[in-house]
């Protein structure tokens, strides 16, 4: 009898590329650390787990989470090989990657994460510049609010009918290479946003003489003097 030849094919594009890169990046060890691990817990860990959603969401251009398993499913040999672990049918449910995203709506291991991403990255570049540049942008949207949620009514100079979120970030010069994200409410004032982020650029870099650059809500006292009590400058 002759024997039947099964094969399979997996389509990696750029996959193996974005992983090996999140690898370099130190990524999945730094989110296992600030995560932690329960005893019972089985399955790939929270790194891995965040790792390879980013890493569909990057070469999807699809944020959602349903389609996540049945992808990893079309790839699984492929990942498995990659990042040198076993992958169950299980490890991207919806449900699990909702639990992963609520580890994430804690403000400290958000932090403790950026923190620790950003010195393992900073370190690759020779950083010349003292430059860091502060902002503030919004994002809106059709959604549904509640008071609870980041979706709310404010300032807008896009469409003050639509519900929108701000995003406050310090990024580097030249590079634009982005040290600290804050995301608030909606209808929140850009002044008192300022000095939180300043403060986790100052521990992420850990120097002094820095330049910080922004719009005129920077120039807010409270901010300029926090900023001139830590021997920076301010433009």
């Amino acid at each position: 009898m002759q024997e039947e030849m099964q094969i399979e094919v997996e389509v990696i594009e750029g996959v193996v590329l974005l992983v090996e890169q999140i690898k370099q990046m130190g990524l999945p060890g730094i989110i296992d650390e600030a995560l932690g691990r329960h005893w019972k817990e089985k399955g790939l860990s929270w790194g891995w787990t965040i790792g390879i959603w980013l890493v569909h969401v990057i070469s999807q251009g699809d944020h959602r989470k349903l389609p996540v398993r049945d992808w990893v499913r079309g790839l699984h040999d492929t990942l498995e090989l990659a990042i040198g672990l076993e992958i169950r049918d299980t490890d991207f449910t919806d449900d699990r990657l909702t639990i992963a995203l609520r580890h994430f709506n804690q403000d400290t291991v958000w932090h403790e994460i950026e923190q620790k991403l950003g010195r393992n990255l900073i370190r690759v570049y020779n950083l010349e510049k003292k430059t860091i540049r502060v902002d503030a942008t919004t994002v809106s949207g059709y959604r549904d609010g509640e008071e609870t949620t980041l979706w709310q009514f404010g300032h807008s100079k896009d469409n003050p009918a639509l519900r929108q979120i701000k995003v406050m970030m310090a990024t580097l010069d030249p590079l634009g290479f982005p040290i600290a994200l804050e995301v608030v409410e909606g209808q929140r004032a850009d002044d008192p946003l300022y000095v939180p982020v300043i403060k986790r650029v100052l521990l992420h870099l850990d120097q002094k003489g820095l330049l910080f650059v922004g719009d005129c809500k920077m120039s807010a006292l409270a901010t300029r003097a926090y900023v001139r009590a830590s021997k920076d400058s301010i433009t």
